[in-house]
């Protein structure tokens, strides 16, 4: 199974380049499952119903989100009918949403995607570990399951990332890491299978401040006082993410950055 996990797209620049590249990236990449992280979608803060609909209508299969889930909050009301969109399944219960989608794909294979958010630095959770192991108890992969897991972990430390890899190495087909924006060069296959990136990146423009325009991210670095408000850099988006392949077994047997356009050196994986 070829599936393929987009980056944080970050405001109009990365929503549409990412939806212009989608149909070409699903062509040329033969891909079953594609999977975006659109939490900055809108004007770098949450994801508009809208917006979700035209990602789905260039091809996305599953739109994740993050810490900025609720920034738009016309969302609120659309993720309880629209299973396909999802945020953390460690929110706490009530959280309106769910944290996972599985998927039902031509020749009879299913796919669960699901995302955690980290806790280090981030908001207060519920244990991203424990949320994983009760999903795996009833959800397992292989034979009499799913035929590939994927997990979004939406957070800042890479270490909680590899930790979390590492104690569900074999269980899961792999783990990507979203939310720094910033693309890592250590994508692996972990030793029981699990394909690993700390970071796939953004859908944005690079000439900025992890996507957000220059200058208002400097003066808050440099100056205790309120200053212009944070708006997405608008230059050429690189489009950045991460392809996997995976088995008959649901484990991983390849993983391969992406990087398309904008100021990043190109990376496509082969197909």
């Amino acid at each position: 199974m070829n599936i393929l996990i987009l980056g944080d797209l970050l405001g109009r620049t990365g929503r549409e380049a990412a939806i212009a590249a989608i149909p070409e990236l699903r062509r040329m990449l033969r891909l079953d499952v594609l999977v975006v992280n659109a939490e900055n979608a809108s004007h770098g803060f949450g994801l508009a119903p809208d917006m979700a609909q035209a990602l789905f209508a260039a091809g996305a299969d599953v739109i994740t989100l993050g810490n900025h889930a609720w920034d738009r909050r016309e969302i609120i009301p659309y993720i309880a009918q629209e299973k396909r969109v999802i945020r953390p399944m460690n929110f706490p219960p009530g959280t309106p949403g769910a944290g996972f989608v599985t998927l039902a794909l031509p020749g009879g294979l299913k796919i669960l995607v699901a995302q955690v958010m980290g806790r280090l630095f981030m908001d207060p959770l519920d244990c991203p570990f424990q949320a994983m192991e009760s999903l795996l108890a009833r959800h397992r992969l292989g034979p009499n399951g799913v035929d590939a897991i994927i997990v979004d972990f939406h957070g800042e430390a890479t270490s909680e990332k590899m930790a979390f890899a590492h104690a569900f190495d074999g269980a899961v087909s792999a783990v990507l890491g979203t939310h720094t924006h910033c693309p890592t060069a250590d994508h692996q296959i972990l030793p029981g299978g699990t394909a690993y990136m700390s970071d796939v990146g953004m859908c944005g423009d690079y000439d900025s401040v992890i996507g957000m325009g220059k200058a208002p991210a400097i003066a808050r670095f440099t100056r205790k006082m309120p200053g212009e408000r944070l708006h997405p850099a608008d230059g050429e988006a690189t489009i950045c993410g991460a392809v996997i392949d995976t088995g008959p077994d649901g484990r991983a047997q390849s993983i391969e950055p992406l990087r398309l356009g904008g100021r990043l050196s190109p990376q496509i994986p082969s197909a």
